[in-house]
């Protein structure tokens, strides 16, 4: 029976009890409780079923619904009014206390799951009206697996009952489960933030469904003798009851660690919280109802409280060495090892190991080993003792028993190793009883090495290890209690034996590589210097020397930078192994195959196959899509599809429907590109596929692919005589050029009959001639009975009739001339056997008696509004005038980039698409904060400092797009171009927003997913009359789809003239036959997290205005915001809200409403603001989508194909997470916005493929990964919230996927768009954001668990991908530091010139490889390895050489050097300090000018400070090394450190528009010295006052920890060493070593520091009153100084060069005392002192300025240097037609 007419009936959750009675909507009810706001529904009307909606034509909509309703045997709930036309989760939010919107809100939402779910069913139920109990078994399993799986890992049977629990098959009374999966639903709609705790949803459903079976069994309370009720009955009963307690707790926690500055090991965050769950201790403490008094619930300051659960994050860099112990033991191992063999100094290692005594030295690794083992636990111990406590006793013994074990066995290996050298030198050979004692020794350490040898059995046998870390049985605990503690997560995380080979060979073909690099180029050229240093005797030193007896310290100076490289080269090995490896997976992918439009052609002809193939769906699938003969059968065929070959894959002809659902489809993508406005009209005429018209036989190709191909065909029949059959073979060998033979004929004939008047002798004389034609055509004497050569002439008249018909006024007299003229040709002289007009006129061919001129007045032109017919005759024209090639078409970069890419990409293999009503639903979820939506009219046309509006800038940028543009609004209507600035302002105003990174770009290209939805869903469903009649149809309305609407823009109030995304009335919609929108609002959902709009609508802002109209422009997007309600006096209530665009209302409707038990934003802002929107996504998946992507019409077309790799195995398991490609769109801005853009595409291309596949170590690096949606929702959701620790919250959701045995994957058939920031500072301050989310992560105890969970060679690629990345970064760094200060070091000591002739240091090959490393590590050489990869794969091999010698023309070295600098201070300076935040980077347009002193404040401390530092080292070496004597020498040395100090000084300011201006040069300096000198008000910003701004940068020295302090001080230290070392280099020392000369020269600084605080008193004092006594005291001052100058320059040896000498030593000895006065601050900050320091410190800051803006100031005077840097900054838009030079001078014609 159809719906419409089954009996009326009320829809669920209508009304509880009798409908008058019920309150209003927003009143405050029972739980259901219905009213007004009941018509209001998201994307079913459940309310209402017989409401004319789509989405209920689908019988497995209803099917669900009536399961729903099915009440029998449901005890009626007690005191609240029931009727029956409630249903399950009414009864549920009745008995529980739900809210009766999370009810209505989880009924749509399980609705949908089910429907969708019976929808995907293979093969289809047999009665679709009946919801199949498997669908529902499947649901409940899935749903729950989490909490089941959380039951047995306690040991607690589940709390679900099922009536055939035992069976596999489902119940065929699926009521039960249904009840489960809704409570679950319910818990979860509600449970707000607590949503980040799985397993305390899991504790929270475990006792509710307890109390749902006793409600269902009918047990009876004691206490009140009547049935029992759930603890949380009443209204808002679970929110009051269960969350809000929960909540509260975390709040307290979160309010204790004072906005993340606490140390996290004194409050709890969301992990901690979470669990305590994962221990039976949770039942004994909370009981159930939850009792509130228990010390769960206490907050700090209460000692009472529950502690740290779990793990402990200890601020520390030895965080590294526990969460990696065994890749450190490893390096650390064979470093020893390596020393050991190579000190003999022979060649190979095996000739230095063929004594005993050296084989039996490398034994003592196993000391080293043990030693590293006692470290491990030292630590574990030091960082996680506060764990112990009476509950875990356990913790606590283990922590002794393993350093106890470890010392243990450091003492026996000891011992053991030193019996074997005593009994050795005892007999003085290597005798029977020193053999046994190295027996025993290799015994010992057979015992030591077991754990490890059971480990690779494991590793060899994956599945054996999966089962034991699985299995809940009590003998397995107590078997590997010894090796790490029970938790509920990281078990069973092996992959399978193919993939652990795979990555396993990876890993072993890296480090050999590595270790063989590091033993013949590291470790062995050291041992020659290191014996000659320590046997260097009777040293002269130039200073005082403290252990002048050994040279220790000197051979550790000389090995500290080889062995920092030999730590971490690794990553480069790394890089150059996954670039080949990425290269070689991407080639085996298809990858790159076709990359650009010239290679398109040669594949078009399979173009439509390969689209039939992918994007429609199989007639009748009839095998698992997994099965082994499916993948075999699909391999063929991709096969055959790939190189044309076999029956299903032939040229496509004519007029079937497979070429028109193709043209339909490709017609539709190039429409899109046109509407983007990257196409023109002409192009649009030129790319597309015309529908079937003019009666042509063949498949009518884009113009593009025809270009030339006439002539060629004209020229081939002129130049080679032939038969007919010859030339035909000959034509045939070109697919295009037979095309085009053919629709040209058949066009012209069209053509002719259409302008001649039917009737006319003129019309039958035209049909006798084709006629003839046809016959001589058909029997193959063409050429026997026509002259050829005579073909050229009658083409010409062809190209001269059809230009006529082009023009827009048309000539009728030239038409009528021309026509004479070809009828003249075609029956005299084509013709070889020439008639007379007598057998003419018998023929049909000459007219009969009439003695006016031929056509003279048979000519009718069809009228200008006849769009279709001139179109065909554009395209008539095209090909028979076109001679190029037409490779510049499209010539927009955007839109050949695309359909190269697509078109490739149909090519690579892909799951096969189900019809979109079998594909999975899915949702795309975006937070929003208060970014921009639309650009306003302010916005575009206000103008920076330099003259420059966003218009001009984007119209510049993108010159293709606004010419389009300009195009398109000309012909919708617009007159005047400043019609764009008043009603068509709206216009305007999308097309300059869809060229930013605004919100309105990102809705868009969301929305393609659900235009594309409607289009496959009306393909998937057409008959092929219904797609031959809409081709006709289309072709006879016109393509042009104009819509002019006289209405006034935004700001006004009317419509866009620009077309929405639902496109009621434009392409292929009109084809639609009504089920299309229902069936995609099925599949799709789109949900954007504003978390701020209400506050924005009462606001009565902008941004407000402008998501509404996006919300009534799109049809599926909904708008999830917080809504804040005062509901006391100080009391505010907090809602989750979902609102959207009623179209009948016209307004803003509010869907649902969900209490929340406080502020949203506990924890990071953006992964709480995802939360409370996901509770409104719909579908079996969801794609997070950040506020700065876009997407693209052809690629939404794959998504159901993505989404089907859900059923496939990838490895051991299924995947949870499917990564995807993306591309950068901001490559095009600058140069710096390339580089980034080179840098972010290799990683998200190459990077993840490898990480993927063969690592599978992928995690989940960001958007736009596909989640599954039901997986992570009963896991924690699809980020990590907790405070700090979890800043970089995407990255997270992998960690917890792959510690939950989740599964990561990568596809490259699809893409979405991502924007990236463009300028320096925007780039810094996000690679700051990155560096410190990676130092957080080190600390992170999931970091730490992977680390350990993970096999061998997987925790290598996770290290090497994630933080390693990031700590090797800062190794780089640190090893130019230890190069150079070693060198100082033995400068200054004397000790350098000592060793010169014995050891020469630079003459050694480990040195010269420690430089060469460093080096291209710094010039980010081995982050441009995968670019030049990928690129080649991608463009070829020449065009990616060329790009990457451009980059080194446009200082691309310089920017990588200057971002290592970034990510080495932030990551460092986080580990140690903390310190990290979220920083906003702004997504704006850069191409103003950044001040100096913006650009002081911003890199002082990252890189301008420490780039001086490097300067002056440098500058001392050169001045006391004998070696930098010989500038060579020193050139070579230092080449790499100096280049660092330029990059990080200059490129500020080499990479900021105007740079090197001289006039903005001198500005900046007059703005750098206001801002120094400004007073520190209180109300002043960092901005404005220095002061202010010096005492925030310090702020991370007043959280950070004591350890953190007494490391900043000792690394401050190393400033004293300057003045320690140069003192004893003055002429005043007179060659004194004595430690005195050192103690004297503070006297210096006592005097300067003195002098200085004794000025600023009398400043004070005396200077605004007293002056003539203030200049007193400073003559006095002066004199005195010059008096003792003069009196040291005749009593001692003073010179004064020492004055100059000594600035080197005193300056640096300043700044470290600032520095560490800055440490202290707490202690001095009250004194007179700090006052000293702040003026100490302003100087300090005046003079490091003065520094780094004098060589800009040098580069701004020399002339040309400004032109120069405009060129290499904004070259690639240059190249694009970009107008810089007048942008950056403001000299801008008033275009608009």
């Amino acid at each position: 029976m159809n719906l419409r007419q089954r009996p009326t009936r009320t829809g669920p959750g209508a009304v509880y009890g009798p409908g008058p009675t019920a309150p209003p909507r927003n009143m405050v009810g029972p739980p259901g409780a219905g009213g007004p706001g009941e018509d209001v529904y998201n994307i079913i009307p459940i309310h209402n079923l017989l409401a004319d909606h789509p989405c209920l034509r689908f019988p497995e909509v209803r099917a669900a619904m009536d399961a729903l309703r099915d009440m029998v045997g449901i005890p009626t709930p007690l005191f609240v009014p029931w009727h029956s036309g409630l249903d399950l989760l009414d009864w549920l939010g009745i008995s529980f206390g739900f809210q009766r919107d999370n009810v209505r809100n989880q009924r749509e939402h399980l609705v949908l799951l089910l429907a969708n779910a019976q929808m995907r069913l293979q093969p289809p139920p047999d009665n679709a009206d009946v919801l199949v109990p498997s669908v529902v078994r499947h649901v409940r399993k899935k749903l729950l697996h989490n909490y089941t799986t959380w039951c047995a890992f306690l040991g607690r049977k589940p709390h679900v009952s099922l009536p055939d629990s035992g069976l596999r098959r489902a119940s065929p009374d699926p009521r039960r489960e249904l009840l489960y999966v809704s409570l679950y639903l319910l818990v979860w709609g509600e449970a707000a933030n607590l949503r980040f705790l799985p397993e305390c949803l899991s504790y929270i459903f475990h006792n509710m469904a307890m109390d749902l079976n006793r409600v269902l069994e009918g047990y009876i309370d004691d206490a009140t003798g009547q049935r029992a009720l759930p603890v949380t009955s009443g209204e808002n009963g679970f929110l009051t009851r269960v969350v809000t307690p929960i909540y509260l707790t975390i709040q307290g926690e979160v309010e204790a660690s004072r906005n993340g500055t606490a140390p996290n090991s004194a409050w709890r965050n969301y992990d901690d919280i979470n669990e305590y769950f994962w221990s039976n201790h949770c039942f004994e403490r909370l009981r159930w109802p939850l009792d509130r008094s228990k010390d769960f619930f206490l907050t700090p300051p209460n000692k009472n409280r529950i502690g740290k659960t779990g793990f402990v994050e200890q601020r520390s860099f030895w965080n590294l060495f526990r969460s990696f112990d065994r890749l450190w033991v490893m390096l650390i191992l064979f470093l020893q090892a390596a020393i050991i063999v190579a000190w003999r100094g022979e060649t190979y290692p095996w000739q230095n190991l063929q004594t005993r005594d050296d084989q039996v030295r490398v034994l003592t690794i196993f000391i080293t080993w043990a030693g590293l083992r006692l470290l491990q636990s030292i630590l574990d111990a030091g960082t996680q003792y506060s764990l112990v406590s009476s509950e875990t006793k356990l913790l606590g013994v283990r922590m002794v028993l393993k350093s106890l074990v470890a010392i243990t066995w450091t003492v026996a290996f000891s011992v053991l190793y030193s019996q074997i050298w005593e009994q050795r030198n005892r007999d003085r050979r290597w005798s029977q009883a020193a053999n046994q004692q190295l027996v025993n020794f290799l015994e010992a350490a057979a015992v030591f090495i077991l754990p490890e040898l059971l480990a690779i059995i494991l590793f060899i046998l994956p599945w054996l290890r999966n089962f034991l870390e699985k299995t809940n049985w009590r003998i397995f605990y107590m078997l590997t209690w010894w090796f790490q503690s029970r938790i509920f997560i990281g078990r069973g995380l092996r992959e399978g034996l193919l993939d652990n080979l795979k990555y396993a060979i990876f890993w072993i073909a890296l480090l050999s590589a590595k270790f063989s690099f590091s033993y013949f180029l590291q470790i062995k050229p050291m041992v020659a210097p290191t014996k000659a240093m320590l046997e260097l005797r009777n040293i002269e030193y130039e200073w005082h020397e403290f252990f002048s007896r050994t040279n220790r310290f000197g051979v550790v100076i000389l090995w500290l930078p080889v062995i920092l490289i030999y730590l971490m080269d690794i990553q480069i090995w790394y890089s150059i192994f996954s670039s080949f490896v990425g290269a070689l997976v991407g080639l085996f992918s298809h990858l790159g195959e076709i990359r650009d439009v010239q290679q398109l052609r040669l594949r078009f002809q399979f173009f439509a196959s390969a689209m039939k193939f992918n994007l429609m769906p199989e007639e009748q699938p009839t095998e698992e899509h997994d099965s082994l003969r499916s993948k075999f059968r699909d391999a063929v065929n991709r096969l055959k599809l790939r190189y044309g070959l076999g029956r299903p894959y032939k040229k496509i002809e004519s007029n079937e429907v497979g070429p028109s659902r193709f043209a339909l489809i490709w017609n539709e993508i190039i429409q899109t590109f046109r509407e983007e406005d990257i196409l023109s009209d002409r192009e649009v005429e030129l790319l597309e596929l015309p529908p079937y018209t003019w009666k042509i036989r063949v498949i009518r190709w884009p113009c593009i692919l025809l270009c030339n191909e006439l002539l060629l065909a004209l020229s081939l029949v002129n130049e080679y005589k032939a038969n007919d059959r010859k030339h035909w073979r000959m034509i045939c060998k070109n697919e295009y050029r037979r095309c085009a033979i053919i629709e040209v004929y058949d066009s012209i004939k069209s053509l002719l009959l259409d302008i001649i008047n039917k009737g006319t002798e003129e019309h039958s004389i035209v049909a006798r001639v084709y006629e003839e034609f046809d016959n001589w055509i058909r029997v193959e004497k063409f050429s026997v009975e026509y002259n050829m050569f005579i073909l050229q002439s009658i083409y010409d008249k062809l190209v001269i009739l059809l230009g006529t018909l082009v023009k827009p006024n048309k000539d009728r007299n030239k038409v009528v001339h021309t026509l004479q003229t070809l009828y003249d040709i075609v029956t005299r002289d084509f013709p070889n056997n020439k008639k007379s007009i007598k057998q003419l006129k018998e023929a049909g061919l000459a007219p009969r008696g009439s003695s006016d001129l031929l056509f003279e007045n048979a000519i009718e032109l069809p009228n200008a509004d006849n769009e279709n017919f001139y179109r065909q005759v554009r395209r008539l024209h095209t090909i028979l005038t076109s001679k190029d090639s037409m490779n510049s078409v499209p010539k927009n970069l955007e839109a050949r980039r695309r359909i190269a890419f697509f078109s490739n990409s149909l090519f690579m293999n892909m799951p096969r698409a189900p019809k979109v009503e079998k594909m999975r639903a899915f949702s795309v979820l975006t937070p929003y904060y208060n970014e921009e939506v639309l650009y306003s009219k302010e916005q575009l046309h206000s103008e920076n400092e330099d003259g420059i509006s966003i218009i001009f800038y984007l119209q510049k940028i993108y010159e293709d797009d606004w010419a389009n543009f300009l195009e398109r609004m000309h012909r919708e209507g617009m007159v005047d171009e400043e019609e764009l600035w008043n009603k068509r302002s709206r216009d305007l105003r999308l097309w300059a927003s869809y060229r930013g990174q605004t919100l309105s770009r990102t809705v868009r290209g969301m929305m393609y997913y659900y235009r594309a939805l409607k289009m496959l869903t009306f393909l998937d469903n057409a008959s092929e009359i219904d797609i031959s009649d809409g081709s006709r149809e289309l072709a006879s309305v016109g393509l042009s789809r104009r819509r002019i609407n006289d209405i006034d823009g935004l700001e006004d109030g009317g419509k866009s003239l620009s077309r929405d995304h639902n496109r009621a009335s434009s392409g292929i919609s009109l084809l639609f036959k009504g089920h299309e929108h229902g069936t995609a609002m099925m599949k799709y959902t789109y949900v954007l997290a504003c978390q701020i709009y209400g506050n924005q609508k009462a606001k009565n802002d902008a941004r407000a205005s402008d998501i509404l109209y996006l919300m009534k422009n799109n049809e599926a997007l909904r708008v999830a915001y917080v809504d804040e309600k005062k509901s006391g006096r100080d009391e505010v209530e907090y809602y989750s809200v979902l609102v959207r665009y009623d179209q009948q209302l016209e307004k803003e409707v509010e869907i649902y409403r969900v209490r929340l038990p406080g502020p949203l934003k506990l924890g990071e802002g953006k992964p709480e603001n995802q939360n409370h929107a996901l509770i409104f996504t719909r579908g079996d998946a969801v794609q997070t989508i950040d506020m700065n992507q876009d997407n693209y019409f052809e690629e939404a077309l794959k998504m159901r194909n993505l989404l089907e790799e859900y059923s496939y195995n990838y490895g051991a398991r299924k995947p949870t997470i499917l990564g995807v490609r993306e591309h950068v769109f901001t490559g095009s801005v600058s140069s710096l916005a390339w580089f980034m853009s080179a840098q972010e595409t290799s990683f998200v291309t190459l990077g993840q493929r490898v990480l993927a596949n063969p690592l599978k170590v992928r995690m989940h690096y960001g958007h736009p990964d596909v989640f599954d949606r039901l997986w992570f929702l009963s896991r924690g959701g699809i980020s990590k919230a907790s405070r700090v620790i979890n800043i970089s919250e995407d990255i997270f959701a992998g960690f917890n996927c792959t510690l939950r045995g989740g599964n990561v994957t990568h596809h490259e058939y699809i893409q979405v768009g991502k924007g990236r920031d463009v300028g320096l500072n925007q780039i810094s301050m996000f690679e700051a954001k990155v560096a410190s989310g990676n130092g957080e992560q080190t600390l992170s105890r999931d970091v730490y668990r992977l680390g350990h969970r993970l096999d061998f060679f997987r925790m290598l690629s996770f290290f090497y991908t994630t933080v390693g990345f990031y700590f090797n970064t800062m190794m780089v760094v640190l090893t130019v530091y230890a190069y150079i200060w070693g060198h100082v070091y033995l400068a200054l000591s004397g000790l350098e010139s000592s060793i010169k002739n014995i050891a020469d240091s630079t003459d050694n090959a480990a040195l010269g490889t420690v430089i060469n490393q460093q080096f291209i590590i710094q010039l980010g050489l081995f982050t441009a390895l995968p670019m030049v990869i990928e690129n080649s794969i991608e463009h070829g091999f020449l065009p990616a050489i060329w790009d990457f010698l451009t980059m080194q023309l446009q200082l691309a070295s310089m920017f990588y050097t200057f971002s290592l600098g970034t990510k080495a201070h932030y990551y460092g300076r986080t580990i140690l300090h903390g310190g990290a935040k979220y920083r906003p980077t702004g997504r704006g347009f850069v191409v103003e000018h950044k001040k100096f002193a913006e650009n002081y404040r911003l890199f002082s401390r990252s890189h301008f400070i420490k780039a001086i530092e490097i300067g002056v080292i440098l500058t001392v070496y050169a001045s006391y090394s004998p070696l930098a004597k010989n500038t060579f020498v020193y050139i070579v040395m230092t080449i790499s450190s100096w280049f660092l100090v330029v990059s990080w000084i200059l490129a500020p300011f080499a990479f900021n528009p105007s740079g090197f201006d001289w006039l903005k040069t001198v500005y900046d300096f007059d703005d750098f010295m206001t801002w120094i000198w400004y007073p520190s008000y209180i109300s002043a910003t960092s901005d404005l006052s220095w002061e202010k701004w010096w005492n925030e940068e310090t702020d991370h020295l007043r959280t950070t920890g004591l350890w953190g302090k007494l490391l900043e001080i000792i690394l401050d230290l190393r400033y004293f060493l300057f003045q320690y070392g140069i003192v004893y280099q003055l002429k005043i020392a007179d060659g004194s070593h004595s430690v005195a000369v050192y103690l004297l020269s503070w006297i210096c600084i006592v005097a300067a520091v003195g002098i200085f605080v004794y000025v600023n008193y009398a400043r004070d004092k005396y200077a605004a009153k007293e002056h003539i006594t203030y200049r007193a005291i400073q003559s006095f001052i002066i004199i005195f100084v010059i008096f003792v100058t003069v009196l040291l320059l005749e009593v001692t040896s003073f010179e004064i060069v020492d004055i100059f000498t000594s600035l080197l030593a005193f300056i640096p000895t300043g700044w470290g005392l600032i520095s560490i006065a800055q440490v202290i601050k707490p202690f001095i900050e009250s004194t007179v002192l700090w006052e000293t320091v702040v003026a100490v410190a302003r100087l300090y800051d005046i003079m490091f300025g003065l520094v780094v803006m004098a060589p800009v100031a040098f580069l701004s005077w020399m002339p040309g240097f400004q032109e120069m840097q405009t060129r290499i900054l904004f070259n690639e838009a240059f190249s694009r037609g970009l107008q810089i030079s007048r942008i950056l001078t403001g000299k801008k014609s008033e275009t608009i």
